[in-house]
C-alpha cells in the first residue's frame, strides 16, 4: 500500500513540474521592451515588461492619453530628427521563427502637435513607414521572420516630420514548422489582417489564450473600411467546447470557438490590407461549432472579384476536418491580393446549411535586404571598440541609412566607400580590416591615438583619400602604397615613421605630407633632406610674403564677406566642397542674413513653431514688420550641409506662386538656418488631419483646387 501512495504521489509531482516547466516554456523566447520605461513589471495579462534604458541614444518621455491606462503605455523614447538611424538589437536563437512588433502612441509627447511619419526597418530592410494621424491611436507594426544570425536589429531613421519615436517593441518565438514558407529565405511575412469572426467583445484575442501572443482582432471593431458590406443574416455562433487543433499554424482554441454564419447563404465582407497590392500568404481557420443533424450539410465555396479558379474548390468542414469541432486550414501560400479585399462564401446548391467562418489571417510578402556586402567586416572592426559611442549604432552599415562615420555607394548591396572616424580617440594598431573593404575611397583616422604600422591597402584598389596624421604610427612608410592607382591624397604628419620615402611616391601626382616625422627621409639622405628645408623655407617665406599682401586685400572687404570665408576655410574638405557650392548657388533672389538679423528677429529663438527631419522652426518678425518662420538645421553632418545647400540652390531659383516663398538663408558659427514667409493659416496637413480639421473643414471643391494647385 505504502508502495501504491509513493508512486500515486512521484505521479503526481511529476505532472506538477510538467504544468510548471509549460507555463514557463510559454514566455521562453518573449522579450517585451517597454520604451522608455524605468524597471520591470508583470501586465495583467501575465507578461513581464523591462526598460529600454541600456540604450545609449533617444530621450525618455511620459505622456497621458485618455481610456488609456496600460502601464507600457505611458512612456515611449524618441530620437532627433537628423540623418542617423537609431537602433534595438535583440538576442535571438538561428533558424528559428519569430514574430515581431513595434507599436506607437504620440500621445503629442513633444507638445507640438506635429504628427510625425518616420521609417522602422529590420536590419537592412525596410519594414514600413509609420504615419502617425492621431495622437491618441495606438499604430503597430508586426512582421514574421526566420532568423538568421544571433541578433536582430530594428531601427528608425529618415523622419520626415516630428521625431522618430516608439512605445513598445516585442519579440515573440515560434516552434516547429509554424508559419513555415518556401520563400523565407527571401521574403519576411508582414502582418496586414489577423481576425477573430464571431467575437463575443471588441477586445483581442492575445496571451494567454495565444501562446505565441499573436494579437487577433474582433470582427466587432466599427472603425472606417474594416469588414464593411457586411451580407445580410450573417449571426454569431459560439460554443463552449474544447476544439481538436492539429493545423500547420495553431490558431487559439479561443478564436475557434466563435464563428460567423451566413443564413440567408452568404458571408460577405471588405476591408482594407495594410501594404497591398501585392503578393501574400493568407489562409482561413474553419471548425464546425455547430451540431448538424444526419440530413444537414454546411458546403460553400470562397468567391474572389477576378480570380473564378479560386471559386471552384468546396469546402464542407465536417468532412475536410474528419469531424465537427477540429480544425481544418485551407489557404494560399503565394496569393496576389488588391489593397481592398472583398471576399464571399456562398454556399452551394445542395447544402443545407450557410457558410461558417472562425478565422481568417493575411500577410504580404516583404523582401529581405541583405544588406552591406561589408557588414561582416566592419563589424569586427566596431568589435575592438565596444564602448566608443560611435560604435553603439547598430543595424546595417548602409542600410536603410548608413552609420554616422561611413559613406556607402548605391547598389542595392551597398559597398563602403569612406571611413570617417577622424579624432574618435581610437587606440591600438590600425585595424586590419580596413584592408579588406574592396570598394573603399576614402580613408580618414586622423586625429586619432593609433600605433604600429600602416597596413597593406594593396586591396582597396580604389583608395583615393588617406588620412593618418597626427597619430603615434611607427614603422616605414610602405612602398605597397605606390600600387594603389587612385591614390591622390596622402596624409601622414606628425607620426612617428621612420626610413625613407618610397620614390615611387614622390613621382606620383600626389598631394603627399610627411612633416614631422623626424626619422622619416627622401631618397638623398641627409644632405637631401637640408636642401629640402632650405628650399622649403625660400618658399614658405615667399608664400607668407604673398599671404600678409593677400590678407591686406581680403581686410578692406566688408564684415559679412570676411566672416563667411572665415567659415569657410575653417571647414573640412568635405564642407569646403559645400560652401564652395553654396557660394556659386544663384542667390538673386535669396537674401543672407547674419547670425544677429535672425536672433534679433526671432528673439533668441523664442516662439517654437514647428518641426520636421531638417529642424525646428521658429517665429520671428523683422523691423520692417515682416513675419518669418526660421527653419534651423539640427544636424552639422555632410549629409545635413549637403542637404541645406541643395534646397538654398533649389530655392533661390524657383518661384512659384502655389510655393512658400524662400526669402534667404543664415549660415554663421556652425549654423545652417532658413528662412521663409510665415503663413498665419497653418500647414494644409493641419486642416486635413489636426486641430484646425475640427475648427473648420476643407471642402472637397477647395481640396481639388489644393490638388490641382500642388500638381502645377
Amino acid at each position: 500500500m505504502d508502495m501504491e501512495k509513493r508512486l500515486l504521489f512521484s505521479l503526481l509531482l511529476f505532472s506538477l513540474l510538467l504544468l510548471l516547466g509549460s507555463s514557463s516554456a510559454q514566455m521562453q523566447g518573449f522579450v517585451s521592451l517597454n520604451c522608455g520605461g524605468e524597471g520591470n513589471f508583470t501586465d495583467e495579462l501575465g507578461l513581464i515588461w523591462s526598460s529600454d534604458d541600456f540604450l545609449k541614444y533617444g530621450e525618455a518621455a511620459s505622456i497621458s492619453v485618455s481610456n488609456e491606462t496600460r502601464k507600457q503605455y505611458m512612456t515611449l523614447r524618441h530620437f532627433p530628427a537628423d540623418p542617423n538611424k537609431y537602433c534595438y538589437k535583440l538576442n535571438v536563437v538561428s533558424r528559428t521563427r519569430y514574430l515581431i512588433r513595434a507599436t506607437f502612441l504620440y500621445g503629442n509627447f513633444d507638445n507640438n502637435n506635429v504628427y510625425p511619419k518616420f521609417d522602422i526597418s529590420l536590419g537592412a530592410t525596410h519594414w514600413s513607414t509609420i504615419v502617425i494621424s492621431d495622437a491618441n491611436t495606438i499604430e503597430k507594426a508586426e512582421l514574421i521572420f526566420l532568423a538568421t544570425s544571433p541578433t536582430v536589429s530594428v531601427c528608425l531613421s529618415n523622419a520626415t516630420t516630428g521625431q522618430p519615436f516608439i512605445s513598445t517593441l516585442e519579440l515573440r518565438q515560434f516552434n516547429g514548422s509554424i508559419y513555415y514558407t518556401p520563400f523565407e529565405e527571401n521574403f519576411y511575412l508582414q502582418s496586414s489582417a489577423r481576425i477573430n469572426f464571431g467575437a463575443e467583445s471588441e477586445a483581442p484575442v492575445r496571451y494567454p489564450d495565444d501562446p505565441f501572443d499573436r494579437i487577433w482582432e474582433s470582427d466587432s471593431v466599427k472603425r472606417a473600411n474594416y469588414l464593411v458590406d457586411v451580407a445580410a443574416g450573417t449571426v454569431k455562433v459560439s460554443t463552449n467546447k474544447s476544439i481538436y487543433i492539429a493545423s500547420s499554424e495553431k490558431p487559439p482554441e479561443k478564436v475557434m470557438q466563435t464563428a460567423v454564419v451566413g443564413t440567408n447563404g452568404s458571408l460577405t465582407y471588405r476591408l482594407n490590407l495594410d501594404g497591398f497590392p501585392g503578393f501574400g500568404w493568407a489562409f482561413t481557420y474553419f471548425a464546425e461549432i455547430e451540431d448538424l443533424a444526419p440530413d444537414e450539410s454546411r458546403k460553400f465555396r470562397l468567391v474572389l472579384p477576378g480570380q473564378p479558379d479560386l471559386s471552384k474548390a468546396v469546402v464542407n468542414i465536417q468532412e475536410n476536418a474528419q469531424g465537427p469541432y477540429r480544425v481544418y486550414e485551407p489557404g494560399y501560400p503565394n496569393i496576389s491580393l488588391p489593397f481592398v479585399l472583398s471576399f464571399r462564401f456562398g454556399k452551394t446548391s445542395d447544402s443545407s446549411k450557410g457558410p461558417l467562418l472562425n478565422a481568417i489571417e493575411i500577410c504580404r510578402y516583404l523582401e529581405k535586404n541583405d544588406g552591406s556586402v561589408d557588414e561582416a567586416v566592419v563589424s569586427n572592426v566596431v568589435a575592438h571598440y565596444p564602448s566608443a559611442d560611435w560604435a553603439q549604432e547598430g543595424g546595417d552599415p548602409c542600410l536603410p541609412v548608413p552609420w554616422s562615420w561611413v559613406r556607402c555607394n548605391s547598389d542595392r548591396q551597398p559597398k563602403i566607400v569612406s571611413i570617417l572616424l577622424s579624432g574618435k580617440n581610437l587606440t591600438g594598431i590600425i585595424p586590419s580590416d580596413f584592408t579588406k573593404l574592396s570598394g573603399l575611397v576614402e580613408l580618414w583616422l586622423d586625429g586619432n591615438s593609433l600605433t604600429g604600422p600602416i597596413p597593406d591597402f594593396t586591396g582597396c584598389v580604389d583608395l583615393k583619400i588617406i588620412h593618418l596624421e597626427n597619430n603615434r604610427l611607427t614603422g616605414e612608410l610602405s612602398s605597397s602604397l605606390m600600387n594603389l592607382p587612385n591614390l591622390r591624397e596622402l596624409y601622414v604628419q606628425n607620426n612617428m615613421l621612420s626610413g625613407r620615402v618610397p620614390t615611387g611616391l614622390l613621382s606620383k601626382n600626389l598631394a603627399l605630407n610627411y612633416a614631422g616625422n623626424i626619422n622619416l627621409h627622401e631618397g638623398g639622405g641627409k644632405s637631401k633632406h637640408l636642401s629640402t628645408i632650405i628650399v622649403g623655407s625660400s618658399v614658405g617665406a615667399a608664400f607668407l610674403l604673398i599671404s600678409t599682401i593677400l590678407s591686406c586685400i581680403i581686410l578692406r572687404k566688408g564684415k559679412k564677406k570676411h566672416e563667411q570665408e572665415q567659415f569657410h576655410h575653417r571647414l573640412p574638405v568635405q564642407g569646403q566642397r559645400i560652401a564652395s557650392s553654396l557660394n556659386n548657388a544663384p542667390t538673386e533672389a535669396a537674401n543672407c542674413f547674419t547670425l544677429a538679423e535672425i536672433e534679433d528677429a526671432t528673439n533668441s529663438l523664442e516662439k517654437k513653431i514647428g518641426s520636421g527631419g531638417f529642424g525646428v522652426v521658429y517665429y520671428g518678425k523683422m523691423k520692417d514688420g515682416k513675419e518669418i518662420a526660421v527653419k534651423v538645421l539640427t544636424s552639422n553632418s555632410f549629409q545635413g550641409k549637403r542637404e541645406f545647400t541643395n534646397e538654398v540652390s533649389l530655392l533661390s531659383r524657383i518661384h512659384h506662386r502655389n510655393l512658400v516663398q524662400f526669402l534667404g538663408y543664415c549660415q554663421e558659427d556652425g549654423r545652417s538656418m532658413l528662412v521663409y514667409e510665415f503663413m498665419h493659416n497653418g500647414t494644409l496637413k493641419e486642416h486635413l488631419y489636426g486641430p484646425l480639421a475640427r475648427e473648420c473643414g476643407i471642402s472637397w471643391l477647395k481640396r481639388l483646387e489644393i490638388a490641382e494647385d500642388a500638381a502645377k
